[in-house]
C-alpha cells in the first residue's frame, strides 16, 4: 500500500502505467503488481501511496486515464515468478473459510490468505507457486465450473 503500485485485470505484471486524475490533471506512474479491480466499471485499483499522489484518497474513486509507459522487460518476463489462482475475496473470514472448504474438495490445496493492508479482506487461493501457464490452466478449469478465477502472484 505504501509503494506506487496498482492492480489491473489484464495488463501483464511489472507493466508501468501513467494514471492521470482527470478532475485535477495530477499524474502518477505505477507498476502493475496485482489483479483487479473486482468492482464493475473500474479499470484500475491504486495503492494508497498512488492514490495520495493524485489526490483521490478522500473521494476513493475518480475518473482517470491509464496510459502504458513501459512493458515488462524480457528479463522480468522470463524470471521464475510464481502464481496462484484467486477463486474468491471476502470481507467475512467465515465465508472465506467456507469457500475454501468447498473448493478444497474439488481442487485441493485451497487456502485463505488475509490481504495485507486491508482490514477486512480475505482471499481464497488455489494452488501454490505455480508457473503462469499452470495457473492459467487451473483458472480456466475453475471458470469452466461456473466460478470466477483470477491468476495472481503467489503471496508466499
Amino acid at each position: 500500500m505504501d509503494e506506487l503500485t496498482a492492480a489491473h485485470r489484464t495488463l501483464p505484471f511489472e507493466t508501468w502505467v501513467e494514471v492521470t486524475n482527470l478532475s485535477n490533471r495530477k499524474r502518477v506512474e505505477v507498476r502493475i503488481t496485482d489483479r483487479g479491480p473486482f468492482v464493475d466499471g473500474r479499470v484500475i485499483d491504486l495503492s494508497r501511496a498512488a492514490a495520495e499522489a493524485i489526490d483521490m484518497v478522500r473521494t476513493g474513486t475518480a475518473q482517470v486515464r491509464v496510459k502504458v509507459i513501459a512493458a515488462p522487460t524480457a528479463a522480468v518476463a522470463t524470471r521464475a515468478a510464481r502464481y496462484t489462482v484467486q477463486a474468491g475475496a471476502f470481507s467475512d473470514p467465515e465465508r472465506a473459510e467456507s469457500a475454501r472448504v468447498s473448493l478444497n474438495e474439488i481442487y485441493h490445496n485451497a487456502r485463505v490468505v488475509k490481504v495485507p493492508g486491508e482490514r477486512l479482506l480475505w482471499r481464497v487461493l488455489l494452488g501454490r507457486q505455480m508457473t503462469l501457464e499452470s495457473a492459467n490452466s487451473l483458472a480456466a478449469k475453475v471458470r469452466h465450473s461456473g466460478r470466477k478465477a483470477l491468476v495472481v502472484p503467489d503471496p508466499e
